[in-house]
């Protein structure tokens, strides 16, 4: 099912007397091709919302259920925590180097062979982690095949949804990526529920059988808006002249070198930290994502209805900052349920703005894969390093959490202000909505 070609009748074609000269003497005729705005609504549109909050259950969702992960193989590998986080960091970087290329594809007209190839490399990463039983084995399946699959999908999904919406283009993306908060539950449930009584290997393969079903949905429902744009290159460097995007970059390396750290080691904290059982330290997780969904959307629905992408960005991600130094005081069961819930409502947002603001700030639709795909690949540096410095700074701690839970508060702090530079670059001090 490739992208459905566009009518002359939905869209606008202007001709224009070029008043030059052609080589021959005679005046050009120039067509100009308009496209329709988005729909912002219908049942088309929201059926990509749909399709898109599939592929984030089983893409983010699995991914932001690493903390059970990272539990279950420090307990059972002999390898360092940091060791372990970079099977979960490379998934991350994946996903957002490979939008680059993934995101050109959409732009391309390459939109279902990509989607079709990153589904089958999900289910085969997560059914061949299903067999593995030493770390090379499981870097390779889940890290490396599995990420890839995620970066196959992530960025193409989420860009097509933003073709569809304008004035609601936050809260269609808040539910796209409530997506990663609905696989958060799910896959701590099917390990709650089944790693005790049938082992690693058929908990595993229940959540490939999961994602198979959601692939199959998602293949069959997924739709193009717009015509291929066959001409232009991976990269839009002049997007870079532009400092409002620039800075944004920036500012996003910062918050997403920070924003997974609390989801990948929550449980291992849990049962370090505050002696929890395993039960206890996967509920614990549990919560953190469930959160996510309100988080979200009410993100989103700010974004859209008062303050714009961009402008309820930077007080999330400030207040996610603050939360990671409170954490640092953090002793008891009941206080790590409360950091939970208010830090799973601040991290979800970053995670559900960062789409939505980056696309805030293409204006050519026909650009939307490649530019966010572009900004995708220079956070990835920040998703592959950050997690594995704060397992470095743990084990630098002997097993305390104090200098990872600073270091990430910093970059948090640090990312909110940079953000603050990007918006007063495109709109300047003044308040309007951006």
């Amino acid at each position: 099912m490739g992208p459905e070609p566009q009518s002359l009748s939905d869209s606008k074609i202007d001709q224009q007397n070029d008043s030059s000269d052609g080589v021959d003497g005679r005046s050009a005729t120039v067509l100009v091709l308009t496209h329709p705005p988005p729909p912002d609504g219908g049942s088309q549109a929201w059926t990509q919302v749909f399709v898109g909050h599939l592929v984030l259950i089983n893409g983010w969702g699995y991914l932001s259920s690493f903390g059970l992960f990272q539990s279950h193989y420090t307990s059972t590998l002999d390898a360092t925590p940091s060791a372990i986080s970079w099977i979960g960091s490379i998934q991350i970087f994946l996903v957002y180097l490979i939008g680059t290329f993934s995101g050109r594809a959409l732009d391309a007209g390459h939109f279902h062979a990509t989607m079709r190839l990153g589904c089958f490399l999900q289910v085969v990463g997560i059914f061949m982690t299903s067999i593995s039983t030493q770390y090379w084995q499981l870097f390779l399946s889940q890290g490396i095949c599995k990420g890839i699959g995620d970066g196959l999908v992530f960025c193409p999904a989420v860009s097509l949804v933003a073709t569809y919406f304008s004035k609601k283009r936050s809260l269609a993306m808040a539910c796209t990526a409530s997506g990663g908060a609905t696989g958060g539950i799910i896959f701590p449930l099917i390990a709650r529920q089944m790693l005790e009584p049938l082992g690693f290997g058929w908990t595993v393969r229940t959540m490939g059988f999961v994602v198979l079903f959601n692939s199959i949905i998602i293949v069959l429902l997924a739709r193009v808006r717009l015509p291929a744009r066959k001409t232009g290159p991976i990269f839009e460097w002049a997007a870079f002249r532009e400092p409002s995007y620039s800075l944004f970059c920036a500012g996003m390396f910062l918050n997403l070198w920070a924003v997974y750290f609390a989801y990948f080691y929550i449980g291992t904290f849990a049962k370090s930290i505050i002696h929890v059982d395993s039960a206890t330290s996967l509920t614990v997780l549990l919560v953190m994502n469930a959160v996510g969904i309100p988080g979200r959307l009410v993100c989103g629905l700010t974004a859209d209805r008062l303050l714009g992408p961009v402008n309820t960005l930077i007080p999330v991600a400030f207040c996610a900052g603050v939360l990671f130094y409170s954490w640092m005081a953090v002793s008891t069961q009941a206080a790590l349920y409360v950091f939970c819930v208010i830090y799973g409502f601040f991290g979800a947002g970053i995670q559900s703005l960062f789409p939505a603001a980056c696309a805030s700030l293409t204006a050519d639709l026909t650009k939307m894969g490649t530019r966010t795909g572009m900004c995708f690949s220079m956070v990835s540096v920040a998703c592959l390093t950050g997690a594995p410095i704060a397992g470095a700074l743990i084990r630098r701690q002997d097993g305390g959490f104090l200098y990872a839970q600073a270091f990430g508060g910093s970059a948090l702090l640090g990312g909110s202000l940079t953000l603050v530079a990007a918006r007063v670059s495109k709109t300047g001090w003044a308040m309007t909505k951006a």
